[in-house]
Order: C-alpha cells, then structure tokens, then sequence
C-alpha cells in the first residue's frame, strides 16, 4: 500500500561464514545505516547481537529465524510491543562461576537499562550441546537434552509469566580450538552459530514467543591479534548483554491476520548472493517483495538466485544496496541512475 511504512528485511544466515555478518555484531553498521531511508526493518539476532555491545534502534524489529521463516510464508504475523517480560533460561551444565557471572549480567540490565526479568530457571538436566561442522564449512550442533529444554521455556512463561526467553547454554571448548581462532582472526565460521540457531528455533517452534541464545563459555586468553570484526567478544564475561537488549522489545508472533505486520507488508530484504536458498527467501521470491542480493558478502553457501530462478536485484556491495532501496522507495527505475540507458524496443511477438 502507498502509505504504509516502507519495510525492508535485512538477512545473514548463521554459522555460514559470511564476510559482514558472521562476526560479532559486525552487520550492525548495515542495519542502523538502512534504518535511515526506511521506516521499518526487520532483522535477525545473527545480525543485531554483539556480545558487550549493541545499539538500539527503535524502528528495527528483533525477530528469531524459525519465527523469521514463519512470518516469510505468511504464517505467523509480528505484533511490536512497548517491552517484553523476559525470562532468563539457564543451563545446569554451566559450573557456578560462569552462572554467577550471567546473573550479574542480567541484574546489571535491570539497573542499568531498566529492563523486566522474571526470576531464572535453571533446566533439570545439563543440556549437553555438540557441535558439528558441514562439509560446506558451514556449522551446526545438536543438543542432548531438548525436553529439559522445553521444560524449563515452559516454567518460565507458565509460572513466572516471561513473554520472552533468553537462553544461556554451556558451549564446549576442547573440540573447536582450531576453528575458534580462526574466527577469533577474522578468517573462519563461527563455530557456536549453527548450535545456537537450534536452541533458539526449538523453543520459538514450540511456543511461538521470541527467543534468542547467549553461549556460556570460559574467558579466552588475551590475542593481540584479534579482528575487529570478532573483538566485541572479547569485551566481557558473557554474550548476554545483547540478547536482553534485543528480547526487551522483540515483537511478538501472532496468527491472527487483522493483528501486527505480514509479509506482504515487506518492500524490500537484502541478503547476501550466495544464500538465496532458505526458506524465507524461497517464500519471498513469490511475492512482490524486491530481492536485493549482496555479492561483496561472500559466505561458504554456494546457492545463487540464477540457480533457483529467482529474480532479485544484484549489487556489489551494502552500499550500493542502499542505493538501490532509495530508488526503489522513489518509484525510480536503477537503469535512469546508470550513465547508459539502452533505447526502448519493440516488443518481441514471441513474448
């Protein structure tokens, strides 16, 4: 509709090693630069999270990736809210110091942004996480105990009435060493990011309330060396402090089709050329949604829009992808912005 907020969706996928987005928050820049020239984005915790640091942006909506998927098929609507109750999940694997640690955490944004956390659950078993590498590079896990899992999500939105879930699992350290100093370098895939996608998709799945994931992990030694692009992960003891930024204002999931935002609200997305493969892609690609594809952010996947059949815009860069959401806001044609412009030509009869 011409007057409705003008949307744009702004994707990374997680754990696929993407060249802007697979770091520590390292997207970010993208999505506060877009929030200018549009009245709404919609983005994911693989794009917003950075571990200590994070940058609230009060037209940008924080969205789960299976809930993400969902409101791309048209299934789910998202409903903003002033302020999510959010409930604080906790690992029984995690040992005491480290628990104590995202505790102070969780108090301190209380104190200090004002956020609503109900009182934490810990899961009645250790949730024993594993991760996986795909042969693409690309990286997954798998978790031991769901239902402890599932259990626990359920306590914190029965009992303690939490409209939101943060989840704080303990990650292993021994079997990714080599994988975690590359990241840590700037040079690999994050190894937590595919793990992390679960957790969180398992608990959105079963009660369609927003979620999102910190990974407890030990102290690294100090790198001097480390990438920028990595180092908000070293600022602190925990991930956490982005994750309760970004649940305090998540919106809301809906199914009722005259409530909230659905898809064919969504103008624009952007996504990286490579990874035209997920779901909320495939879904998109069916609407009238404009298809922005970025090749400068390179990622392990190797499934192009030409493979599919999918028609979207291609440009070189984030930068020209702004451009390219200006004109398409304006109702202007990206061919009047080139120095060359082709005459018009009739009209094939085999067409």
């Amino acid at each position: 509709m011409l007057n409705s907020p003008y949307t744009v969706g702004v994707i990374v996928p997680t754990g696929v090693g993407a060249a802007i987005g697979g770091y520590a928050g390292d997207a970010l820049p993208v999505v506060k630069a877009i929030s200018h020239i549009a009245d709404r984005v919609i983005t994911h915790p693989n794009v917003m999270n950075g571990a200590s640091l994070y940058w609230n942006l009060p037209n940008a909506l924080y969205v789960e990736g299976f809930g993400l998927d969902q409101f791309a098929a048209n299934r789910w609507g998202l409903e903003p809210v002033r302020h999510n109750r959010i409930g604080l999940l906790i690992d029984q694997g995690i040992e005491q110091t480290l628990r104590w640690r995202h505790l102070q955490v969780a108090d301190a944004a209380r104190a200090t942004l004002g956020l609503d956390l109900t009182d934490y659950v810990v899961t009645d078993e250790p949730l024993q996480v594993e991760l996986r590498t795909a042969e693409s590079g690309a990286t997954w896990g798998t978790i031991g105990n769901p239902d402890s899992l599932l259990r626990a999500a359920g306590r914190l939105i029965d009992t303690a009435g939490a409209t939101a879930i943060a989840v704080i699992v303990r990650f292993p350290e021994d079997q990714e060493a080599t994988a975690l100093q590359a990241y840590r370098h700037g040079q690999g895939v994050d190894p937590l990011a595919g793990a992390e996608a679960v957790i969180s998709h398992l608990i959105v799945r079963q009660f369609q309330i927003p979620c999102a994931h910190a990974p407890a992990l030990s102290p690294l030694p100090l790198d001097t060396e480390i990438s920028p692009r990595s180092a908000a992960e070293e600022l602190g003891h925990t991930f956490l402090p982005c994750v309760l930024a970004g649940l305090s204002r998540a919106p809301q999931f809906t199914t009722q089709p005259q409530q909230g935002i659905w898809a064919n609200a969504l103008d624009a997305i952007v996504i990286p050329a490579s990874c035209c493969g997920g779901s909320a892609i495939l879904s998109l690609s069916q609407t009238k949604t404009q298809i922005i594809t970025v090749e400068e952010n390179t990622t392990r996947m190797q499934v192009y829009p030409r493979d599919l059949g999918i028609h979207t815009v291609p440009v070189r860069s984030y930068l020209e992808a702004i451009g390219a959401i200006v004109s398409h806001r304006a109702g202007i044609t990206a061919q009047s912005l080139q120095a060359t412009i082709e005459p018009i030509q009739p009209l094939s009869r085999d067409s």
